[in-house]
């Protein structure tokens, strides 16, 4: 099991995680403050940390910022308020892999801790950060989207989109534990939008539930929707184009 970095300022959060992630066999670091937490990821450098983000001194969006300029491969999850959007989007622009709200269900970490041991495994199975990959199924394009959609990705994406001209319209398929940063969301609106100027329609399918509010902000969902069942995705592409 892979070791975890927690870093928040309140101690009985540090010691619900210790206790919490112990139980599943996670080797536990802590610390009670941003600088101690960039200090303890110098001294182990853990592939996944847990930050909050408003903690006093250095706060998460730093501690962030600073840990992906020293290991960008780093799994980087902040912890932000309910519903706080306008963070989530301030962490994903700094490159954060994931978010979760507070306050902290159970499910919902597991959910983003199988992500980020998902895009790990991954990427040390490949020994890359991800892929993007173009197929078609009958008329529909598939864009297949694994590990991380980050600014690096755009010529993959635009490779793959330019294979897929043929195709009535796009289905950009997301891995259960794909994630998408600030930059690949930027790469991701512009397709889509490439998508609707030219008359295709795009539809997205498999990102987390908790980025859907994101997509929603940006206005990637007027330009392509999001689908929870890939063959209602496809059934909508093929209803669209006929």
């Amino acid at each position: 099991m892979r070791t975890i970095l927690v870093i928040d300022d309140e101690r009985p959060t540090l010691q619900m995680f210790e206790l919490y992630l112990g139980a599943y066999g996670y080797k536990t670091l802590t610390a009670a403050s941003g600088e101690e937490g960039l200090a303890v990821f110098d001294a182990q450098t853990p592939p996944i940390v847990l930050t909050d983000i408003k903690m006093p001194g250095m706060d998460g969006l730093q501690v962030l910022e600073a840990i992906k300029a020293r290991r960008p491969e780093t799994e980087v999850i902040v912890i932000t308020g309910h519903g706080d959007t306008d963070l989530a989007l301030a962490a994903l622009g700094l490159r954060a892999t994931d978010f979760i709200d507070k306050p902290i269900r159970r499910e919902t970490l597991e959910a983003a801790l199988g992500r980020a041991n998902g895009r790990l495994d991954m990427a040390e199975a490949a020994g890359s950060g991800g892929d993007v990959a173009a197929a078609c199924e009958e008329t529909v394009g598939v864009i297949h989207i694994r590990g991380s959609l980050c600014g690096e990705s755009e010529p993959y994406l635009t490779k793959a989109f330019r294979e897929l001209d043929d195709a009535v319209g796009v289905l950009f398929d997301f891995t259960p534990n794909a994630s998408i940063n600030g930059a690949g969301l930027d790469v991701l609106a512009s397709v889509a939008e490439t998508c609707r100027a030219s008359g295709r329609p795009a539809a997205v399918y498999g990102l987390a539930e908790n980025f859907v509010r994101i997509l929603d902000r940006l206005g990637i969902t007027d330009k392509a929707p999001r689908f929870t069942d890939r063959g209602e995705a496809l059934a909508y592409l093929a209803k669209t184009t006929s």
